[in-house]
């Protein structure tokens, strides 16, 4: 295996570095090179480690389990920063090291990552894959203003390149301005999309139950592909998450995002990422806080539901 150097950073929950014996992993992608508004997500794994360390000292109050001596994290990986290509190159390579002996969460970031993500574990995994896709942008650019890629286009990419279950995959949240063809790409491909204007005023489990059983039918009817999610930080409103590259008033709250991630933890879930928090914007670390708060829960679930 590529030997990666542990960087003298804090850890995520204040984890040991990453082992071969931890069930979980944690990883930095320290990459910003993609993103079309707000520079400085680069810095984001450093700000959720930070903000994480207020949760390690307790069992998660849902799911009743922690994650003392199941999870490590390994530190930010190598990346180019100066080409997405190469970028993408290396970190597809050095996720499928990863991917094959630990369940990851990956930090960002900008959005453009998830697209290696889902090359490696297609890979990996041998299957499409299913996508939850929390967000307030559609992502389904062809192009980035002239540029053939970027952090608004790895839906389109994925999609194209037959990476995951048209089907299957579900968009949360969206509400930015886009044409109508952007907007509708997913439903047009057999996906789904929930605005976040659809999800105003659902935040409980006996409200949000008909998205929830609209998710889980699908994958039902697929054979539960494995299932990964991306989780950009400004589905959330401002409100909850204003440190970010790209904000979008009208967007979903912090109890909406956890209630989903705490009913769907029973799924056939293979891996996460959190992405989009850029630290500069914050305030009072409200963003990084939550983004800490979502990794944790989706880990804490993991640990519940799947065995080991």
């Amino acid at each position: 295996m590529t030997s990666f150097a542990f960087q003298s950073q804090s850890t995520f929950l204040k984890c040991p570095p990453l082992a071969a014996a931890h069930r979980f992993g944690i990883a930095g992608l320290a990459w910003d090179g993609a993103v079309t508004n707000r520079p400085g997500a680069r810095f984001g794994p450093r700000a959720i480690r930070e903000a994480s360390h207020m949760l390690c000292d307790g069992t998660h109050p849902h799911f009743d389990v922690d994650l003392t001596s199941v999870l490590g994290d390994i530190g930010d990986l190598p990346l180019p920063n100066t080409s997405l290509a190469t970028c993408r190159a290396a970190l597809q390579a050095q996720a499928l090291e990863l991917i094959a002996k630990h369940h990851m969460a990956w930090l960002g970031g900008d959005h453009s990552v998830t697209l290696s993500l889902l090359r490696a574990y297609r890979q990996a995994l041998g299957r499409p894959l299913a996508v939850i896709h929390f967000d307030a942008h559609c992502d389904t650019w062809s192009d980035h203003f002239g540029e053939p890629s970027g952090h608004g286009t790895w839906v389109h990419e994925a999609l194209a390149e037959g990476l995951v279950v048209p089907e299957c995959f579900t968009q949360l949240g969206i509400r930015s301005s886009g044409v109508r063809e952007a907007r509708e790409h997913v439903r047009n491909q057999g996906g789904q999309i929930f605005t976040a204007r659809d999800l105003r005023g659902l935040e409980a489990p006996a409200q949000l139950a008909p998205v929830l059983e609209a998710i889980r039918a699908p994958l039902a009817a697929h054979g539960h592909p494995p299932l990964y999610i991306s989780l950009d930080i400004d589905c959330l409103d401002p409100a909850f998450a204003p440190g970010t590259g790209t904000p979008e008033p009208g967007g979903m709250t912090s109890n909406q995002v956890l209630t989903m991630l705490e009913e769907l933890a029973p799924l056939h879930c293979v891996g996460m990422d959190c992405v989009e928090v850029a630290p500069a914007y914050d305030h009072a670390e409200l963003t990084s806080q939550v983004a800490a708060h979502f990794v944790w829960t989706y880990l804490c679930g993991q640990r519940r539901y799947q065995a080991a």
